[in-house]
């Protein structure tokens, strides 16, 4: 754009104006977005900010390149419970449009500008109570902690009583989660031992 412009006639201080114009334009508040016009600004966005995952034995570490941006600028939240967003804008300098009186301008722009976009959608296992962002020379670091594996489910037993009968009453063992099995047991026949059914 900034090529198409200079060949126009404009000089890098209008350039630069007509960039802040149009960032003010797409970022206010007032003026409604249509859907499509949105999706596609957020897909370049993510499209232009690398980042790496890397699992831990108890963690997740997302690692993003956000270069020029103070840690103020930078966002990290949660959409729909699971979904982990990391945000941010990369404005011009505006020192340099000050410096313009005494002949400084710009020769050529090939950073970019605008907004840097992630979305992460977390795993089940990942706490999202537990989540630390950490920013140092233009690099994001977000650790989002393992929630501990689930401990596995000790079988029930259920103590049934059988009523009076010859030989006294005895007792039958069964375990939760096995209904239709036959269960064996008390009367001369069992010896008045306790039958025990594992699921």
């Amino acid at each position: 754009m900034e090529i198409a412009l200079r060949d126009m006639g404009f000089d890098n201080s209008m350039i630069s104006a007509i960039h802040d114009m149009i960032d003010m334009i797409d970022e206010s508040p007032e003026k409604p977005q249509h859907p499509s016009r949105a999706y596609i600004r957020d897909a370049k966005a993510m499209k232009a900010t690398p980042a790496d995952i890397i699992e831990f034995p108890n963690s997740y570490h997302f690692v993003i390149d956000m270069p020029g941006l103070k840690s103020d600028q930078i966002k990290v939240h949660l959409e729909d419970g699971n979904v982990l967003v990391v945000s941010g804008v990369r404005r011009r300098e505006k020192e340099r449009d000050k410096e313009k009186d005494d002949g400084v301008k710009y020769i050529r722009m090939e950073r970019r500008l605008g907004k840097l976009l992630k979305k992460f959608i977390l795993p089940e296992n990942a706490d999202t109570e537990k989540i630390s962002a950490s920013y140092l020379d233009g690099v994001l670091s977000v650790v989002v902690e393992k929630s501990p594996p689930p401990e596995p489910k000790k079988p029930k037993v259920i103590e049934v009583r059988v009523g009076p009968h010859e030989g006294g009453s005895q007792e039958v063992r069964t375990t939760e989660g096995s209904p239709g099995q036959g269960v064996q047991g008390g009367g001369a026949e069992a010896g008045g031992q306790e039958t025990k059914i594992e699921p």
